[in-house]
């Protein structure tokens, strides 16, 4: 049976952690690192963390700020924001990072994810795709959901996977800080074309939103931030109450 995993988001900016809803809003809410070590105490499986203004702002990732979480945390640590060519890769890498994220590069330069897979390993490789829906189709967003890109979300999922990505960050931008449960017809939909682990990302809110996603087998996680962030529900808890509706979980 697949062990799924539970992971808080940091979405970070002027190395703070903020949130918004539909990647608008934003409010500062905490110290990064802090927030980190309170995460890996709980029980959290992996920790993201989002720059979430650097490709916006043209400026490179707050590598000190990855350093200072990695040197705390002992759990996977995924990073992305900023990052644009392979030597982005290797410094947050070397800074403490197990996984690189990348979305608005990769957009604007596929070839991006081939040499960073042949490099450094598919499992390295996270393609984020920030999805909106635009009429009838998902459509993908760069530039921290500020830019329609135009391609289709299923077609980019493909196509990324192919080029040697080997996980897949699905970010519904229509439910992001909502609360009104995770966008379960987008998740299932790139399931079913790719074969790589797919991570769930927002529109948790409660409990059963997590059991509602993790059900099945089209997702290998659920990312959350909000109800983390806020308290709403504890990761312990959490973990307890999937495991008591047959969802298998790692630690608790």
């Amino acid at each position: 049976m697949l062990t799924i995993r539970i992971i808080p988001c940091l979405d970070v900016k002027n190395n703070m952690v903020v949130k918004g809803k539909k990647f608008k809003n934003i409010k500062t809410l905490a110290d990064p690192v802090e927030l980190a070590k309170k995460y890996r105490d709980s029980g959290a499986d992996e920790l993201v963390f989002y720059d979430i203004s650097a490709t916006h702002e043209g400026r490179d990732i707050f590598l000190d700020t990855v350093r200072n979480i990695a040197k705390n945390i002992d759990i996977p640590f995924t990073v992305g924001g900023g990052i644009r060519t392979i030597n982005d890769f290797t410094n947050a890498l070397f800074a403490g990072a197990d996984k690189i994220s990348v979305n608005s590069a990769a957009v604007k330069n596929p070839e991006l994810i081939n040499e960073a897979a042949n490099k450094f390993g598919n499992q390295c490789v996270v393609l984020s795709l920030d999805v909106k829906t635009v009429g009838n189709q998902w459509k993908i967003y760069v530039n921290g959901g500020r830019k329609n890109t135009g391609l289709d979300a299923i077609q980019w999922a493909i196509e990324g996977v192919q080029r040697g990505a080997g996980e897949l960050v699905i970010n519904a931008i229509d439910e992001d800080g909502i609360q009104s449960g995770y966008a379960i017809d987008l998740m299932q939909a790139i399931a079913n074309v790719v074969n790589v682990p797919i991570i769930a990302s927002g529109g948790a809110g409660k409990l059963e939103h997590f059991k509602d996603i993790l059900t099945g087998d089209y997702v290998d996680g659920a990312l959350a931030a909000s109800v983390f962030h806020y308290n709403m529900i504890e990761i312990p808890t959490l973990k307890a109450y999937l495991a008591k509706n047959n969802i298998n979980v790692r630690r608790i």
